[in-house]
């Protein structure tokens, strides 16, 4: 797919893609942290460039720390990342295959390069809903047991900021990210939604009751606050 590749005025490189179908200018930022701007055929490059200096807070707010996802890399709590070159590959491409996430890509090709990385990170959240589903509910429903909670229902999915959350109908959610934490967080992630389930807001009844639950949640609130919902390394 063509493009323009330009550098702003602090330092972001920005890729620019005109397009016969495009109307209007639109601009996104991919999982791995690229930059990209669609813009008419009939409009300038340097409308494009403007476009995203004009778009500038919503750009930082969006984007994260580029990740490049690496080989045997470990996704979760059950997945590794393998990258495999082949010449007769024409594009990126991948499967997951019991424990394992492959991905194979022409042999002209980085593993670093923005194609196969995207491919490779929708891989990798695809194995992480497969272990959030299989399972978070089982350890929402033993924490639940074991402290005396209800819920009415259990979904998850990724989340953009929030490690879970829980509705006024006890409806909690948690971001598949989960699987990225050691499991000492993930249980406060899970009975921190579970105290939603009975004080909705955030406030001394609700940290009281869940201080009772997690004697040390200050100490692992704070530890928390280190991790976001990115593919890094895992502690099992």
């Amino acid at each position: 797919m063509a493009f323009k590749e330009f550098v702003l005025s602090n330092n972001q490189t920005i890729k620019i893609y005109k397009r016969r179908k495009s109307r209007s200018l639109r601009l996104s930022v991919s999982a791995t942290g690229a930059i990209r701007v669609t813009i008419p055929l009939w409009a300038s490059y340097k409308a494009g460039i403007d476009f995203a200096h004009s778009k500038q807070n919503w750009i930082d707010k969006h984007r994260t720390p580029t990740q490049y996802l690496k080989d045997n890399q470990s996704i979760g709590k059950a997945h590794h990342l393998v990258f495999v070159p082949k010449a007769a590959a024409k594009k990126p491409t991948t499967r997951i295959k019991e424990n394992l996430i492959v991905v194979t890509y022409p042999e002209h090709m980085s593993p670093e390069d923005e194609a196969i990385q995207t491919v490779a990170f929708s891989a990798c959240k695809k194995a992480l809903k497969l272990q959030a589903e299989k399972l978070l509910p089982q350890r929402l429903d033993a924490l639940a047991g074991q402290y005396d909670f209800t819920y009415k229902s259990v979904s998850v999915r990724q989340l953009k900021s929030r490690w879970g959350s829980c509705d006024q109908h006890a409806h909690i959610t948690l971001n598949i990210f989960l699987m990225q934490l050691p499991w000492h967080l993930i249980d406060y992630v899970l009975v921190h939604e579970l105290t939603h389930t009975q004080i909705l807001r955030h406030g001394p009844d609700f940290w009281k009751v869940f201080e009772q639950k997690i004697p040390d949640a200050k100490k692992l609130r704070k530890e928390i606050r280190t991790h976001q919902p990115v593919f890094n390394s895992t502690e099992n």
